[in-house]
């Protein structure tokens, strides 16, 4: 099990808004509430998200931004990047490694959290194209990108010298190593979610089927009944 007392710094990058949210909501609360500095990277602004086609994708971008960076607060995250790639056409080639890269060189963080690159057959909302794109890229840059001084020469013309994660917790991973125990984060991760409200037209149904997805992860893992839990495969990289 991932305790919150072994990290002091965690960088998520995912593709959309409301990503790490459903998937890790309740482990960052318990970072944030351990001490641990938490930085969000998003890839898109989620402007292709939603069911309203009278609304502009510019409104629409702009309303997810805000409805992330209030989730974010409510889980103790104040400290968001937008990337502003294309919502839906997420590719994992040498821009987007690249930015992802020198997210990692400025906020220098000891975890990277990442969305799995590997496709989940069980799981296939874990699994879309702009996650697993933002997953590889993501992976990339962790290794080697981010740690490699002539990987990207421009980032030293920035003034951003290379850095070394230490460990990737990858969410949505269909074969899970580690998981958080967040029961007691569980109502501040639905607040997190339903800040989302563009994108939930059935809030208390999703909140059915993310409850029995949690308790499914606990229990598969050996806790107890009535617990809930968020899962990982974590890779060492040093």
């Amino acid at each position: 099990m991932l305790l919150p007392g072994e990290v002091d710094s965690l960088l998520a990058v995912v593709a959309h808004p409301d990503d790490v949210d459903f998937g890790s909501a309740g482990t960052i609360a318990t970072l944030t509430a351990h001490g641990v500095r938490v930085t969000y990277c998003l890839v898109t602004d989620g402007d292709a998200g939603g069911d309203d086609r009278q609304m502009s994708r510019a409104e629409m971008a702009s309303l997810r931004r805000k409805e992330q960076t209030a989730a974010a607060a409510t889980v103790g995250v104040d400290n968001l990047i937008f990337l502003g790639h294309p919502d839906g056409r997420v590719e994992a080639n040498l821009a987007l490694r690249c930015d992802i890269s020198r997210v990692i060189r400025q906020v220098q963080p000891k975890v990277v959290m990442l969305q799995s690159p590997d496709r989940n057959y069980d799981r296939i909302f874990a699994s879309h194209p702009d996650h697993l794109a933002t997953g590889e890229a993501t992976m990339c840059a962790l290794y080697p990108d981010a740690r490699n001084p002539f990987a990207f020469p421009e980032l030293l013309e920035e003034g951003l010298e290379p850095w070394t994660v230490e460990e990737a917790w990858i969410s949505g991973h269909p074969t899970m190593t580690d998981v958080v125990d967040v029961t007691d984060k569980v109502d501040i991760k639905f607040d997190a979610l339903r800040c989302h409200a563009s994108q939930l037209p059935d809030p208390a149904a999703m909140e059915v089927r993310v409850r029995q997805w949690m308790a499914g992860v606990a229990s598969a893992h050996g806790l107890p009944e009535g617990r809930f839990a968020e899962g990982y495969r974590v890779m060492r990289l040093v």
